[in-house]
């Protein structure tokens, strides 16, 4: 049986991949998704992406309009909206978004970018993926991947 972890009571979702999942790939949805389980790949997503306590994310790049991670992710992170760290998330990656909200206890080793205008900046578009790929992005820092 599942449990309910503080964040998949506080942020309901349209979909999850559950505790006993492992996905390989490239993952893309528009409304939200739960990883409660772990996940390798990319994440090319325009909903809410939602990491769960006991899930580990490896990937070179996470990208979606708002994550909120308790888990591991071993990823860049980009969106669009925020990124919220509760925690017992472990983040090792670089962070970009307009709002950032970092709980007491969390792990996080990257940079921050903080997006000044928000309304002008797409995660999405193929400009933001190369600022991502230059020198010193997640490729570079976790060649195992």
């Amino acid at each position: 049986m599942a449990r309910n972890s503080t964040a998949s009571s506080r942020y309901p979702v349209a979909t999850t991949l559950g505790e006993g999942t492992s996905f390989s790939g490239t993952l893309g949805f528009s409304e939200s998704l739960r990883i409660a389980g772990r996940f390798e790949g990319e994440i090319d997503a325009r909903g809410l992406l939602v990491v769960d306590e006991l899930a580990t994310v490896k990937a070179r790049l996470v990208k979606a309009s708002s994550v909120v991670v308790a888990g591991v992710v071993h990823a860049d992170i980009e969106a669009a909206d925020r990124v919220e760290l509760l925690s017992t998330a472990r983040v090792y990656g670089n962070v970009r978004t307009a709002r950032l909200r970092i709980a007491d206890g969390v792990v996080f080793e990257g940079r921050c970018e903080m997006i000044r205008d928000p309304d002008a900046w797409d995660p999405f578009s193929p400009a933001a993926r190369e600022t991502l790929e230059a020198p010193g992005g997640a490729a570079d820092r976790h060649p195992s991947r």
